[in-house]
């Protein structure tokens, strides 16, 4: 079973251009409790390096590109977001890392739970001994 789950977005519009409508338990298979987007991320420098113990998210690049590596303490998996109209779900105890952000890069991301620091993993090591016992 593949650890990246692709979510298409139907693009709806007219001659006036397009709109991709997100909605939760509809288009995003959860309830949408927070929405962030990361923007103006330098060249070279990489982002994510943790997972959550609660909280699934799904990650739209919604101008530019970057590549997930997603984890999940047995395989890892690498894909490209490069369209609005495509996402990825990423599950709980999942192990993410975002590269190669293109200068014009947003990346969206809508969370399942609203934000608790103590969700996060943030080490490697600890994620392993969480997923694997």
């Amino acid at each position: 079973m593949s650890l990246i789950k692709t979510l298409y977005f139907k693009p709806l519009g007219d001659d006036r251009g397009s709109l991709v409508a997100l909605e939760g338990n509809k288009t995003v298979p959860f309830d949408i409790k927070r929405v962030y987007y990361i923007f103006g991320t330098k060249e070279g420098v990489s982002r994510g390096y943790h997972a959550h113990r609660n909280l699934k998210q799904v990650a739209v690049c919604v101008i530019g590109s970057c590549r997930f590596v997603l984890d999940n303490g047995k395989e890892r998996e690498e894909v490209v977001l490069n369209s609005s109209t495509k996402g990825i779900m990423i599950e709980d105890l999942t192990w993410r890392e975002m590269h190669d952000f293109t200068p014009d890069c947003v990346l969206m991301v809508l969370a399942s739970e609203y934000y608790d620091d103590s969700d996060y993993i943030r080490d490697y090591q600890e994620f392993l001994k969480v997923v694997n016992d």
